[in-house]
């Protein structure tokens, strides 16, 4: 995997952590004695953070995908063959059980 993909995978669950703790601890220390207005704009700033949790992902996938189809194309060019996109690498000699 290509670093800057790790790099952006990580920037983005952090962001997503960060953005759900910050509005969790909101609202577990003000859900009991909020009022209607106070629980709605709580809900409200929940769905925003649920919102840019979901655009992060998809921006850091989207980063992911161009990085390695730059990456495929650079070793396309020096006559490389690229394999296949995969998140894990597969070691064919030894795939759990015994012939």
């Amino acid at each position: 995997m290509h670093p800057l993909a790790i790099v952006g995978a990580a920037a983005g669950k952090l962001a997503h952590y960060a953005v759900s703790g910050v509005v969790g601890a909101l609202i577990i220390r003000n859900l009991p004695a909020a009022k209607p207005a106070a629980r709605k704009a709580l809900v409200s700033g929940l769905a925003g953070g649920i919102v840019a949790g979901r655009w992060l992902a998809e921006a850091t996938e989207e980063a992911r995908l161009k990085a390695g189809d730059v990456l495929a194309e650079a070793r396309t060019s020096l006559g490389e063959e690229v394999p296949p996109p995969s998140a894990v690498k597969v070691d064919h000699d030894d795939h759990g059980h015994e012939h």
